[in-house]
């Protein structure tokens, strides 16, 4: 990798090239890549563990990198309100903070604002069926985060108290933090909004992106002192096809005073899981092929080999974690709990052919137990295998595009994981 230039604005260029393609499928979009940052590069298609508040839960950050992750991605909200950016900043930013030697992402916390920001813990309303209702944020809840044209002023889930975020806001704090990869300040909006609602808050993510480009060229220039940190835009439009390549050209339109724009893309916002492949299509069609796209937010195997299929770079998701948090394991043979009373006496590991520590070293039996116990080992040893079930998922993937056999791959992984309804 080369060293950072410096552009007539006095702005550190990020290395170049930023983002390499390797492999393409047939279809043109998905492909295989890599993605330089200044802590290291990320091979593309690559899952980004989760570690929200600076940690993914219950797992040391050297655990995650012996389990072969590539990446983590944490939340500018949570970390903004505790323990405060300009904490993260003055330890040396996000990777030095919580041990982890690789590349970090921060998201812009637009999502959490939305569903967390309302002073309550409520997930966002993603399902389209019922009336839709633009002062709705979750189900049976009024949306107490108020949004203008400015920014949103939300409440604490914490305390209570009042807060303000805008794209300068949310600049700021994720150059604060650090992370080699960040998100432009977007407005979530939910299925549950009209389609009205949903143009006006596509200008208003639009408007903001602009703004987001403006402050982060003016932070780069002031902060010399800190590797330069690429910025993707978020394509917002819900499953609306027009508003969504709306959305792209609109981003890609955006070159700030440098001249260089985004460089990168995410791809969030409202939508279904049998839309998925089609939305992530869309965009993958009006994106420029040259810079990386990544998909906010997708959970289960089907997810991850219809996201590539169509485009997609990297994506991030908390449910491997969480899930394990509640007895729930993956394996190539499907899902199951592990706390249920089959496995009491099961002396096995949760998966024979799987390389993990847990796997290497503790029985199902164990692992049970721990469960019953309500020993905080149980959430350790099954998000470790977890999290290392998910990157070992999407690092075969990515072999097979390299080999030539991803359909083929495709067709074997998600047969034997779906169609399997034995007992493990």
């Amino acid at each position: 990798m080369t060293d950072p230039s410096t552009t007539a604005a006095a702005v550190p260029a990020p290395n170049d090239p930023f983002f390499t393609i390797g492999t393409r499928l047939d279809n043109g979009l998905g492909r295989t890549g890599t993605i330089h940052t200044p802590h290291g590069d990320i091979r593309t298609p690559a899952f980004v563990a989760v570690g929200t508040k600076a940690t993914v839960k219950a797992v040391l950050p050297e655990s995650m990198a012996d389990l072969g992750a590539q990446a983590v991605l944490a939340n500018a909200y949570h970390l903004y309100l505790q323990p405060g950016s300009d904490i993260v900043d003055e330890a040396g930013g996000l990777g030095t903070f919580m041990n982890w030697p690789g590349p970090t992402f921060t998201d812009s916390g637009g999502f959490q604002v939305m569903s967390l920001g309302v002073g309550f813990k409520k997930v966002i309303a993603m399902e389209s069926v019922g009336v839709q209702n633009d002062d709705v944020i979750a189900k049976g809840k009024e949306r107490l985060a108020k949004v203008d044209d400015d920014g949103v002023t939300f409440k604490s889930h914490l305390d209570g108290s009042k807060h303000r975020f805008t794209p300068e806001v949310s600049m700021r704090i994720q150059h604060q933090l650090g992370a080699d990869i960040m998100f432009a300040f977007d407005e979530l909006t939910t299925l549950m909004n009209t389609r009205g609602y949903q143009e006006e808050s596509l200008r208003r993510t639009q408007a903001w992106a602009v703004r987001c480009i403006a402050e982060h060229e003016k932070l780069t220039a002031q902060r010399t002192h800190r590797p330069y940190q690429a910025l993707f835009g978020v394509v917002q439009g819900a499953q609306y096809e027009d508003l969504r390549r709306q959305a792209c050209r609109g981003l890609e339109s955006i070159h700030g005073e440098t001249g260089r724009g985004f460089d990168g893309y995410g791809i969030g916002g409202a939508l279904e899981k049998q839309n998925l492949g089609t939305i992530v299509r869309w965009c993958s069609e009006e994106l420029p092929e040259h810079k990386p796209r990544h998909m906010l937010g997708i959970s289960e195997p089907d997810d991850m080999f219809v996201a590539v299929e169509h485009g997609a770079d990297t994506f991030d998701c908390v449910n491997p974690s969480r899930v394990a948090r509640n007895a729930a394991i993956y394996t190539p043979d499907g899902r199951f709990n592990i706390n249920t009373s089959r496995f009491r006496r099961d002396f096995t590991p949760i998966d024979e052919n799987c390389d993990c520590y847990t796997c290497a070293n503790y029985t199902r039996a164990y692992i049970h137990h721990l469960f019953k116990a309500k020993e905080m080992l149980a959430s350790t040893l099954c998000t470790i295998h977890n999290e290392r079930y998910t990157v070992r998922l999407v690092d075969d993937i990515r072999r097979s595009i390299d080999d030539g056999r991803f359909a083929e791959h495709k067709a074997e992984t998600l047969g034997r994981f779906y169609a399997s309804t034995r007992s493990p």
